[in-house]
């Protein structure tokens, strides 16, 4: 995060204006994936929830649950770091069936075809069956791993090469007609046939890849922690371009690409650990513009409606409207420093998305203002001791100094007051969203 050191220490109206009328269910989708399609849009045309009634249901999994639900034909399907890959039932939140990988799953997976699609720790990339869970295929990579430098974020011991514990997510599956794409810790892209698991293609980048493809046109949209932006030949797999982003050589602080990108009306947007938002050209990869976020990271993936793009900062903890073309500032809005790593969505005039805080916030578009708040059970345990008077987070009694185990320690206290890493998904009238408490919510 921005400056990680101090880090350390220290109603009729809203519904006319959907595509669907609420008494006319919209045609159910073939895919299901991560912001909802292969352009990581975002937007869904349902009612959503612009008034917070409470809780439909819960369902609780054995640990943390950072991967956002997959909805498709009345089944939410996401992953746990207790390894397991669940579906639940929509209607009453009750398990369908779970599928046992062997290593954590913060992958969100994709469901296409009768199957679904995810990643794991464990190293591969695995294809079950989305009515009973058995497994179709699984495609090993060269290994995952987490992002890693000396000196990372300034800790101790300098010379000590640290994973990073801000590395939450793996590559999210993207699928277009018969072809998974997906990033890898061992830094290929990869390209793998959906119906036997055969590899297509792989792309060599120079780092990790946990950004999650987008793909539009024939292209496939996506960043490294290598520094660079890639948009390859979705076929081939070969290059068509690459952007350079910015680069930290003495703590890794300001480089990499943790955001995954949205491509909408000719251009790709994404976010940087450089602490800018870009905005490319999408087929020359030309830069139209850059919005500076002053040190802090744009780790959450950008959405765009009606000319203007919604995005989230870090350790800031901002969301800013822009103007999609420019991106010049039209408002922003302040949430007590505490970051969002989140992706937000849209229903109507309605925007959703999760906070480290253990919240779900929902922002009125057309009112340029916080809808409602929705706090985690996490949140509701354990927040108070880890947030000042003012509502920020109180990094100096979390953090002990610069030491990286105590940089470890510190994450894991501040997400247990159930931090909504999840990316929230629409469907009809109800909010479906992941926490660190442990937690898949149903709230509407």
């Amino acid at each position: 995060m921005r400056n990680a050191q101090l880090a350390f220490i220290g109603t009729a109206a809203l519904l006319s204006s959907l595509a669907w009328s609420v008494d006319k269910k919209p045609p159910a989708q073939a895919i299901a994936s991560f912001r909802g399609d292969a352009q990581h849009s975002g937007i869904y045309r349902q009612i959503g929830a612009p008034l917070l009634h409470g809780i439909k249901w819960k369902f609780k999994t054995g640990a943390a649950v950072i991967s956002t639900p997959a909805v498709l034909d009345g089944t939410a399907y996401f992953g746990s770091n207790d390894h397991y890959l669940y579906a639940v039932n929509l209607a009453d939140g009750t398990q369908r069936w779970k599928f046992k990988a062997n290593g954590r799953i913060t992958s969100s997976p994709a469901v296409s075809r009768g199957r679904v699609y995810f990643g794991s720790y464990d190293g591969n990339i695995y294809a079950v069956d989305a009515k009973n869970g058995a497994q179709s295929w699984k495609f090993a990579t060269e290994g995952e791993h987490r992002f890693t430098a000396k000196h990372l974020h300034g800790a101790e011991p300098a010379a000590e090469s640290m994973p990073d514990p801000f590395d939450f997510y793996l590559s999210s599956p993207t699928v277009v007609e018969d072809t998974v794409y997906i990033g890898s810790g061992d830094g290929n892209v990869y390209a793998i046939d959906a119906a036997s698991g055969a590899l297509r293609w792989k792309f060599r980048t120079g780092n990790v890849v946990h950004a999650s493809p987008a793909v539009a046109d024939g292209t496939v949209y996506i960043g490294s922690w290598d520094s660079f932006f890639y948009a390859l030949n979705a076929k081939s797999g070969r290059q068509r371009w690459r952007f350079k982003t910015g680069e930290d050589h003495v703590t890794s602080n300001q480089v990499g690409i943790q955001s995954s990108a949205v491509v909408a009306d000719g251009i790709v947007y994404f976010g940087c650990r450089d602490s800018n938002l870009y905005a490319l050209d999408a087929a020359t990869g030309e830069r139209r513009w850059a919005f500076s976020n002053k040190g802090s990271w744009v780790i959450s993936t950008p959405i765009v409606a009606d000319g203007t793009l919604y995005f989230a900062t870090s350790d800031t903890g901002l969301f800013h409207a822009v103007d999609a073309k420019t991106g010049t500032v039209k408002y922003s809005l302040s949430f007590h420093h505490w970051p969002m790593f989140s992706s937000p969505a849209i229903a109507g005039t309605t925007l959703y998305i999760g906070s480290h805080a253990g919240t779900l916030i929902a922002i009125d578009l057309g009112k340029h203002a916080t809808a409602w708040t929705f706090s985690t059970d996490g949140a509701n345990r354990n927040a108070a001791a880890y947030t000042k008077e003012n509502g920020d987070p109180d990094y100096g009694d979390v953090y002990g100094d610069f030491f990286y185990d105590d940089m470890v320690s510190g994450v894991l206290k501040m997400l247990s007051v159930g931090a909504v890493l999840s990316s929230p998904v629409v469907e009809q009238d109800v909010i479906y969203f992941g926490s660190t408490d442990g937690n898949m919510y149903a709230i509407s």
